[in-house]
Parts: C-alpha cells; structure tokens; sequence
C-alpha cells in the first residue's frame, strides 16, 4: 500500500486526483488543504488542513503519515494577482514548496510538482523540457524558482510542466477558459478573446492521470504534460461555442495588447509531449474529446441537482475567467 499526500485537494486538480486516486486500490490517500474540506470526501480517504506556508505545520504532517509520495497541487496561480501580491505569491509558490522539500527531509518520498508553461518567453516554434527559460511574469518567475529548489535535493522528484488547465466540478470555487466561455455566451453576453496566444489546453483528468503514472513508473525529472491540440484561445473559444451550438457573432477578437492585462504572458507555448509520451505513456485526449467530458459532466451535475441550489447555473454564476 503507498501512501499519497495531495496538497491543494480543494482546488480543480485537486479533486480529481482525490477521485482518481481513491479508486486505487493499491493507494493510501491523505488529501490537504488551506481550510476545511470543500467536496464530497471518500470513506477511504484521510483529510488534514495544512498551510503550506508554515513550516512546522508540514514538518508535522510528515512526520505523522509518512507518506511515501507527495503530489503538490496548491499554488497561487491567478496571473495578474502575483503581479500584484507579490510576497504572497513568494510565500505560496517558493516558500510553500521549500517548506515541503525541508518536512521530507532525508525520506525518499517522491515529490511531484506541477509547474507551468509561463516559465518561457513563448517566442520559439515548439519547447522541449531543455528549452531556454525566460519568464514574463511574477507567476512565471515564482514557478521558475520554486523549480529550482530542486536542484539540490536527494529524494526523487518529477516536474509536471502543463498549460492552461479546464475542467468542471459540483462545488468549483474559480473558473476556467471553457466554462467562463461556456456561461456568458449561454447568457448572450459578447466577450474579447485574444487571438494571438496560442495554447494547448489541458484537461484536469489528464493531469491527474499523470500524476499518478509518474509515481507508478517512478518516472523522475522535467516533463511536459499538455493537451495534445495546440490552438489560438480564439479558436479555441470557437471550438467551444461550435460544440454547445452557442451564438459566436458574440466572440470579439481583440489582440493581447489591446486586452491590457497586468501582466504578460507568452504568446506561444507549444509543448512538445514527447518525453511523458515514452516516459510513462502519457496519452491526453484532444480538445474536443476534453468536451465531451465535460458535457457528460454537467450533465449528470444537472440532473443530480435538481430541486437543490447546487446546480450548474449556480454553481457557475459569479465566477470569472483566469
């Protein structure tokens, strides 16, 4: 039986690996997070408070479960908010992840540590996990650090790069680009959309998975773990709006410049997936089959919540886009 500690069970990824993980058979899970459990928790599974950002609380943790891998999904991740806050988002995203690297200590738990496609300049054709790093970003910058805390460390660790993650859950606290999109054009609202910023987009399962297969083949090191379709977030849009059968006169396409975002973002990033493809078979679906998920999903959400106020249009009312 392994023994896995999610940081972060709360957030998207989160809960989906507390869903993918309780159905193994072969895993002990232990899920954490900030505040108290916001889901639906599992019989099997264990859940702890843990701020991240106070050390003795880690050091505590590990000392009481043992956990023989860590999955790190908590992160300060709204981009224009670090801008902004700064120290805080040095406190959640490097001295969070330094805090962890010190309460494992001389263990050989296997940390995995999910980072981000905004550690590059997004000014080459296609990365490889060896491409030059040059974040644009406070976000970018933090995540770039928090890599590189472990360099020096004697455990086994895997870096799960990924770009621009989507998915959808009963109790979903901030939206994604496929929902926000989704709900105000199911609303007639017109909304901009960049068309010169290119992405793959990742679905939350798909990230889950291979969290779990890197800890299963104990495949270490840098990878990159995307989406396999890479798009403009305008055709993108598009492609969501062609699905639902949504109204897409109201999608107007604006460049990055003119959508004055605080801080900047690489255009392009194009991750090349070939190294989690070989490493431990990593095989993500295309944008359209991450759709139909999630139409599946609402729909069951949908129909479940009928006659209560946690359905879908609640859920999604109120929430902005990343």
């Amino acid at each position: 039986m392994k023994k896995i500690l999610i940081t972060g069970a709360n957030g998207l990824l989160g809960q989906k690996l507390v869903s993918l993980l309780s159905k193994q058979q072969d895993v002990s899970l232990i899920a954490t997070a900030k505040g108290v459990c916001r889901f639906s928790l599992p019989d099997n599974v264990a859940y702890r408070t843990l701020d991240i950002t106070n050390a003795d609380a880690c050091s505590d943790l590990f000392n009481e479960f043992q956990p023989d891998a860590l999955i790190h999904a908590a992160a300060m991740t709204q981009v224009d908010a670090c801008e902004d806050e700064r120290e805080m988002c040095d406190l959640i995203n490097i001295t969070g992840v330094s805090n962890l690297i010190k309460a494992i200590g001389n263990r050989n738990t296997h940390f995995v540590h999910i980072s981000t496609d905004f550690i590059y300049e997004g000014d080459e054709e296609e990365y490889f996990e060896d491409s030059k790093v040059n974040p644009l970003s406070y976000y970018g910058s933090s995540k770039w650090k928090s890599e590189q805390l472990f360099e020096q460390v004697s455990f086994p660790y895997s870096i799960l790069r990924t770009v621009l993650v989507y998915g959808v859950l009963q109790d979903l606290s901030r939206s994604n680009i496929v929902l926000w999109a989704k709900s105000a054009l199911e609303k007639g609202e017109k909304i901009n959309v960049v068309d010169d910023q290119y992405r793959c987009p990742t679905l939350a399962e798909d990230l889950a998975c291979a969290c779990l297969q890197v800890i299963q083949e104990n495949a270490t090191g840098v990878y990159h773990v995307s989406g396999k379709d890479f798009l403009s977030i305008l055709d993108l849009v598009f492609e969501i709006a062609d699905y639902w059968g949504l109204d897409k006169s109201l999608i107007n396409s604006i460049s990055t410049d003119g959508l004055n975002q605080k801080a900047r973002r690489p255009l392009k990033t194009n991750l090349n997936l070939s190294k989690a493809k070989q490493g431990f078979n990593y095989q993500p679906k295309s944008f359209r089959e991450g759709l139909k998920l999630l139409d599946e999903q609402i729909k069951k959400m949908e129909e479940e919540g009928i006659g209560r106020p946690s359905t879908y249009a609640t859920i999604l009312e109120g929430l902005k886009a990343k």
